[in-house]
């Protein structure tokens, strides 16, 4: 199959229609007719049926169009597979990480990175997990920075390299009844009005809650990390904030505590086990080892 006449098909489902696949291609409606009657050859039969100025699918249309972006996200990655491994030496590294690891991990990483090959170059691209690796999994990005809430993989077909435990801490207004404590019990903050953070954070923050016996008393969620803080210093409400974003963002009208029982997330890259044999993502791999001890060792 020809993965232009594939890309094709999937832009002219998209659109509805030849002509609007045509422009939004910047190429003439003939061209696409022609390799749409191309790869229906290829095919052995008709993928579209005119109805009035539109198109239908066909059965056969519909099962390619469940399957191509699949198919072409798949060649996508074998492709950058082949050419880092046939290379071995990329000196551009796509990195894709969470936005606190982007702000904190990352450019101590890339600093201890370039003293040892400065012709490696980074791409840096966000997103939080799952979505991060998805990201990699289409080939869009070499190495994921990603966290989770349990010791597994997510997923058998990538590699994953731990970094980092990552503990959340409470983030309560200075003049708070429990500011002063070492450890607070998380049953002691059940009563009060909380800020909760991404998706992914604010699941395991409720799981943690009813295992405490009490629903939280939500109020506000966002990811804007600073937008979380500064709600809390406001007394608007506490929050459970992982000890990573300590590091580079406080508010000096709040403190940190740590809670029992404990809350933990695993900070952890991923890659293609393949693409570890490539020098330079090996060598940000072992940057990313050598600097995530600092983080691992940081007080609330």
């Amino acid at each position: 199959m020809d993965t232009r006449q594939l890309e094709m098909f999937v832009r002219v489902v998209t659109a509805g229609s030849f002509s609007a696949a045509a422009r939004a291609l910047h190429c003439s409606q003939p061209a696409i007719s022609q390799q749409m009657r191309a790869l229906e050859r290829s095919m052995g039969g008709p993928l579209f049926l005119r109805v009035g100025r539109g198109l239908q699918l066909t059965e056969a249309g519909r099962v390619l169009a469940e399957r191509c972006s699949v198919l072409l996200d798949e060649m996508s990655v074998v492709q950058r597979q082949v050419q880092a491994i046939a290379a071995l030496d990329l000196t551009t590294v796509r990195v894709c990480a969470f936005p606190s690891a982007n702000a904190s991990l990352v450019p101590r990483a890339a600093a201890a990175l370039v003293e040892g090959r400065p012709t490696v170059r980074l791409e840096l691209s966000e997103h939080e997990p799952p979505e991060s690796l998805d990201v990699l999994r289409r080939g869009d990005c070499d190495l994921v920075i990603a966290f989770s809430y349990y010791d597994g993989p997510d997923g058998p077909d990538l590699l994953r390299v731990p970094l980092f435990d990552d503990p959340l801490v409470a983030l309560l207004p200075r003049g708070h009844r429990l500011a002063g404590r070492e450890l607070v019990d998380l049953k002691e903050l059940s009563q009060e009005r909380w800020i909760a953070g991404c998706p992914r954070c604010r699941g395991k923050f409720v799981q943690v809650c009813r295992e405490a016996s009490f629903e939280p008393d939500i109020v506000c969620s966002t990811d804007d990390n600073m937008a979380i803080q500064s709600l809390v210093a406001a007394g608007l409400g506490v929050s459970l904030s992982p000890r990573l974003v300590l590091s580079f963002l406080r508010h000096p009208d709040l403190v940190a505590v740590p809670v029992e029982p404990g809350v933990t997330r695993q900070v952890a890259a991923y890659t293609w086990p393949d693409l570890l044999r490539v020098n330079a993502i090996r060598a940000t791999v072992d940057a990313l080892l050598s600097t995530s001890k600092v983080f691992s060792q940081t007080e609330p």
